[in-house]
């Protein structure tokens, strides 16, 4: 079946339905560290365009005074805060506290008055307060970039739409390891629990609030 069909049948189907945005977004960055950015990295994957992609919606979300907010992934030595996750992944190393292949991407380092929240699995909702830090700044809407798509992208874009914040995934400034794999669940999270859209997409969104 071509894509364009598969896309149809789905929306045939009932899925695929349009959320758009809502009055009162917040930015998240995810895991975007240089464990994804360095070719020496077991988590290395080609998301150069997708840095690039979401350093210019980080600037833009900035000027347009709308929150920002980043999770990073740390580890204590042995792991044992990951859990079954850090024993699945052996890769998770990279994340354990002091290694610099946790250290931000450059040009997406946190401003000094941005949320930072500090995981230790996929979802940046999970054992974490991003549920209650959203809540408390009355947002309606996650715009959502970052690393990888099949891990904890999906996994937050699932938890936003679970905690009933609209998950607006930008495909421009989110990457993976496989290129069919990050298609494949674009494809996926926009037919079941998000909105898929371009990084020109949020930036006109963006420009209409000013």
């Amino acid at each position: 079946m071509t894509d364009d069909r598969l896309s149809e049948d789905y929306r045939q189907a009932g899925f695929s339905n349009r959320l758009g945005f809502g009055d009162h977004p917040a930015l998240v960055v995810v895991d975007f560290c240089q464990a994804y950015l360095d070719p020496d990295s077991p988590l290395y994957a080609s998301v150069e365009d997708a840095r690039e992609s979401c350093i210019r919606l980080l600037a833009a979300t900035r000027s347009a005074q709308i929150p920002v907010l980043h999770t990073r992934v740390e580890f204590q030595p042995g792991g044992a805060d990951g859990g079954i996750f850090f024993r699945k992944v052996g890769a998770l190393e990279c994340f354990v506290r002091g290694n610099p292949l946790g250290h931000y991407g450059e040009g997406l380092e946190p401003a000094d008055d941005e949320v930072v929240v500090v995981k230790q699995y996929a979802s940046g909702f999970f054992g974490t307060s991003l549920a209650s830090t959203l809540t408390s700044l009355g947002t309606d809407t996650l715009i959502i970039t970052g690393v990888s798509t099949s891990g904890c992208v999906r996994a937050t874009a699932l938890d936003a739409c679970q905690h009933g914040f609209v998950p607006i995934v930008v495909k421009d400034a989110c990457g993976d390891r496989d290129q069919r794999v990050h298609e494949a669940n674009l494809f996926d999270l926009d037919a079941k629990y998000a909105d898929v859209v371009s990084e020109q997409e949020v930036l006109d969104y963006l420009s209409s609030r000013n």
